[in-house]
């Protein structure tokens, strides 16, 4: 099969690959008829080589149709379409018991000390080969895949459960936005765009979106968003101050994560790392700061006194400086973490099948591409490129 490989740092390329087959009872195997680029990809992508191997496959968003189940799979059928959530996850153990799918006890990769396996991104999560393919297999079959209707509606109505909206979703929920209150969306690419749309329909007041790419901005306006282009104002916090009675929002979510805008030394200090030996770079991100902090201080910053900060951009140093002083002297609540895509599944398909898209996830993909021209549109969305927001691929398009 043809697959997009990570074959060094800004490197990536279109391999063929060996077919996956059933490896344990509860596999299947899915043939990918779409399959989205992350900005979690552009992780992998720039800074977090040194847990790669060339030719890994990537990408971790993900549907399609199933061609083969292994005799545990469950109710899962051959012919089933299916969307497939990135993180792998049995559904019955302690964590999975309490919704925790992202801490799977039974895909939990220990040997890292990090949580459930997931699809694609590197031996911090399992290795497990990604959904950037033209067939994916999949461990944990018999809870993982969700069914969708085969119905013709375009791919994209449902690609979105894999990642996007559940990260979306749970964002909002522990972001704990009061009833008609207010809420600051720090970064307005695709986990962005989502939240802003899902806070609003879920009854927020005031929902401002912050971000200094115009196609981003006016993306978020055409969904009745408030946006501040952050390059065209002195100063943000005062901006916000003025649209939420002078004390900040109830609640800030942090969309952007470990590669923000405006930090120059952290950006420096990744650019090194990547640029080092495995060997050298592993100690350092595991047990340094090389995160850029900017869109995380400035979610502290603007959220008033008592606020919660939702974090669900994704963060890869070990050791960041924080600062303690404000969060405690603010009196500030942190929520964050990998999603628990299938906790919020039934919030959110009765959304996505209404056919008035009231989260617009029809008005999210800005560029179809065949899986051939992975390449560059893995650069294209890192350069903010061509109006570049959301790259959909699909490998059954010459």
């Amino acid at each position: 099969m043809r697959a997009l490989t990570w074959q060094g740092i800004e490197k990536v390329s279109v391999e063929t690959v060996p077919d996956p087959r059933i490896e344990q009872p509860t596999d299947a195997i899915v043939r990918v008829t779409s399959t989205a680029i992350c900005g979690s990809d552009l992780h992998l992508y720039k800074v977090l080589g040194m847990y790669l191997d060339a030719g890994d496959v990537l990408g971790h968003e993900a549907m399609g149709v199933v061609e083969e189940v292994g005799p545990d799979a469950g109710s899962l059928a051959v012919g089933d379409r299916v969307v497939i959530p990135f993180n792998i996850s049995c559904g019955t153990c302690w964590m999975c018991a309490r919704g925790l799918f992202a801490q799977c006890e039974t895909t939990q990769v220990r040997s890292q000390g990090t949580g459930a396996s997931l699809f694609g991104f590197s031996k911090l999560y399992g290795q497990v080969p990604g959904g950037q393919a033209e067939l994916l297999r999949v461990p944990q079959a018999q809870f993982g895949p969700v069914v969708v209707p085969d119905d013709g509606s375009p791919d994209e109505r449902y690609l979105y459960l894999s990642d996007v909206a559940p990260t979306a979703w749970q964002a909002v929920e522990y972001a704990q936005i009061p009833p008609g209150g207010s809420v600051v969306v720090v970064g307005l690419g695709p986990i962005g765009q989502l939240a802003a749309r899902i806070a609003a329909h879920r009854g927020a007041g005031t929902v401002i979106g912050l971000d200094l790419v115009p196609e981003r901005l006016e993306m978020a306006r055409r969904h009745g968003i408030d946006v501040i282009d952050i390059g065209a104002v002195d100063d943000v916090a005062s901006a916000v101050r003025d649209l939420t009675d002078g004390r900040g929002p109830d609640s800030t979510i942090d969309a952007v994560g470990l590669e923000a805008h405006g930090s120059p030394v952290a950006s420096a200090a990744q650019k090194l790392v990547g640029l080092l030996p495995d060997a050298v770079a592993k100690p350092l991100i595991d047990k340094a700061g090389v995160d850029r902090l900017s869109a995380l201080l400035t979610a502290f910053d603007l959220v008033r006194r008592g606020g919660t900060v939702s974090i669900s951009g994704v963060y890869g140093g070990a050791v960041d400086g924080l600062p303690m002083m404000q969060l405690f002297d603010k009196g500030l609540t942190l929520r964050m973490g990998q999603a628990n895509v299938r906790r919020w599944i039934d919030d959110l398909m009765p959304l996505v099948q209404d056919p008035s898209d009231p989260l617009g996830v029809l008005d999210l993909r800005t560029h179809r591409l065949p899986l051939d021209e992975a390449p560059a549109a893995y650069e294209m969305f890192q350069k903010k490129q061509d109006g570049c927001i959301k790259v959909v691929l699909d490998p059954a398009a010459a």
